[in-house]
């Protein structure tokens, strides 16, 4: 299918044009499609969605195009808080505020600059010398956090964390941590961490429900497309007879999907790999009151064939990584011949490699939703109802 190629000005001053003349002036390595008209973006992942799985009637959905970010991990510069250099990682672009990020989240990046200002410690990633690496801001609908991550061996460490005491005295984000990392690593996020202030867990409600999840771990950074894509998975659900069906929430996080479609079931599994996430999920459970009916494994999704289900028709809501689901898992899942796979896939590449192995099943729907304005991302859900 033809790409539509129509251009506009780009919004942000730090944007990488591709449409412009190199300059020496440094841009940033994030966003890759402000210069194209935002009609013109859902047209063309749209197109890439329906080459990838093969099918044609795609829905799609969006929001607003711009301050829709929740989460945002920024590099200290010499000058402030930026992002790495686009197409060269070592250099980096201080940044005043993101048009993709939403207010409250601007409001912390002014105030981290405004504290910190250029007499830090910053972190050189070519020398390893240095201390200020990340601050990692998180900005969900009811909840902030600042996780401030330092070189563990830099000279200045201890006056640097002393630094970030004082910055938790007058920050505005409910929580502010410091995250420790080595030298060498380039993670912004880890185990070894402090909290300063507040707490490392944080709260987000989505369809009346609520979960917390680590400050560390993953959730959606797009809070209203999140919601969107959750409500319309669970009027999907709500086309089958499943009241007395089991439902497995695969590759679950924190348990969302699971713990918003349990009470259309009698009773719910989530399996997820990572004992933080399934720590948060138990306690998500308990929390919407799925106690009696709901349950968190915290198994590699490969190993699926360790799990009894109750003798029911089975739903099934998987929601992998970017690099799919493993071939033992779907082999699994094949054997376990569950009335209806919904597959939600950020990276829609790889869900048309997945697709095909469901050999028994038919694509009944599919829906594009757009959680990631200004970049090639995007969210993909498709309907599998066995056929056989």
């Amino acid at each position: 299918m033809t790409i539509n190629t129509q251009t506009r000005t780009p919004k942000c001053p730090y944007f990488a044009n591709p449409t412009e003349e190199k300059t020496e002036e440094r841009k940033c390595g994030g966003c890759a499609m402000q210069h194209i008209p935002y009609s013109v973006q859902l047209e063309n992942k749209k197109k890439k969605l329906i080459t990838e799985i093969g099918y044609s009637d795609i829905q799609v959905y969006s929001d607003s195009e711009w301050h829709y970010r929740n989460r945002m991990d920024m590099v200290f510069t010499p000058t402030g808080l930026g992002f790495r250099e686009k197409g060269k990682w070592w250099r980096t672009v201080p940044v005043k505020q993101c048009v993709i990020s939403n207010s409250k989240l601007n409001t912390l990046i002014i105030e981290i600059n405004a504290f910190f200002g250029p007499e830090f410690d910053y972190f050189n990633v070519k020398s390893h010398e240095g201390t200020f690496k990340y601050a990692v801001i998180r900005t969900p609908q009811n909840d902030s956090s600042v996780s401030i991550v330092l070189n563990r061996q830099g000279e200045r460490y201890d006056q640097a964390v002393e630094k970030v005491k004082e910055y938790a005295k007058i920050s505005t984000a409910n929580n502010v941590l410091i995250t420790n990392m080595k030298a060498k690593s380039s993670q912004s996020y880890g185990e070894d961490f402090e909290i300063i202030k507040g707490s490392d867990m944080l709260e987000e409600t989505i369809l009346g429900k609520t979960f917390h999840y680590s400050c560390q771990g993953f959730f959606q950074n797009n809070s209203i497309m999140a919601e969107k894509m959750h409500a319309y998975v669970h009027e999907l659900v709500k086309n089958y007879p499943t009241t007395e069906a089991h439902l497995l929430d695969l590759y679950s996080g924190v348990g969302a999907f699971g713990v918003i479609n349990a009470d259309l079931f009698s009773g719910m599994t989530t399996i997820e790999a990572f004992e933080g996430c399934t720590v948060a999920a138990k306690a998500n459970i308990e929390r919407n009151a799925l106690t009696k009916k709901a349950e968190a494994i915290c198994m590699d999704a490969k190993r699926l064939k360790q799990v009894k289900f109750p003798n029911k028709p089975l739903y099934v809501i998987t929601d992998p990584p970017r690099s799919g689901m493993h071939q033992e898992t779907i082999i699994q899942l094949k054997k376990l011949k569950p009335e209806v796979i919904i597959y939600i896939s950020c990276n829609v590449e790889q869900l048309g490699k997945d697709l095909p192995k469901f050999t028994d099943y038919n694509i009944k729907s599919a829906a594009l939703f757009d959680l990631f304005p200004q970049t090639n991302h995007m969210e993909g859900v498709v309907e599998l109802v066995r056929s056989v």
